[in-house]
């Protein structure tokens, strides 16, 4: 589902992160890492990226990303890697409060395994009923229609540009008056 996901939307870092989660779990080490690294890549250099707007109540920060690439980073036994992008991971956690990234590196000091971030269990995506009501297909053009002249003495009939303006041309013809 996530492969899925990902394919239709390969800009959606959430997509991305989760799955990168997945294969964490199900012990596919570099092709979680490469996640990983695809989601950081996509919140393109922004802290945070709110999904609040499309239907899945979560917010993906950046910090995140990281400390679950340095959870993959420990699998594969890449322990300066994993330090590296925990200490990356210190410079993007807001407001200073960095207690659990200090405890991650310890860990990772001690050559202990990190445990990835998730989306909270639970948070499914769904778009609200509005947005996908308006998924079906519209007409904005509309259908054609014959539009003539309300000009008097406009003779012309085609398509062109507009024309410059002519003193007497606007003024109703004899013809038209009888």
């Amino acid at each position: 589902a996530f492969d899925k996901t990902v394919a239709k939307d390969n800009s959606l870092a959430v997509g991305f992160f989760q799955r990168g989660f997945v294969r964490l779990q199900l012990e596919m080490y570099e092709e979680a890492l490469s996640d990983y690294h695809m989601a950081f890549n996509h919140l393109r250099q922004n802290p945070f990226i709110d999904y609040k707007q499309l239907g899945l109540r979560h917010i993906l920060y950046a910090w995140e990303v990281l400390y679950s690439t340095a959870a993959a980073q420990c699998r594969l036994q890449q322990w300066q890697e994993a330090r590296v992008t925990l200490e990356k991971a210190v410079v993007w956690r807001p407001e200073g409060r960095t207690a659990i990234l200090d405890l991650a590196l310890e860990q990772v000091q001690d050559h202990l395994f990190l445990e990835p971030m998730q989306v909270p269990l639970g948070e499914f995506f769904r778009p609200r009923k509005k947005e996908v009501e308006q998924l079906d297909s519209k007409d904005f053009l509309g259908k054609p229609k014959v539009i003539s002249s309300i000009i008097p003495n406009d003779e012309y009939i085609g398509f062109e540009p507009l024309r410059p303006q002519k003193q007497g041309f606007y003024e109703p013809s004899v013809d038209a008056l009888r």
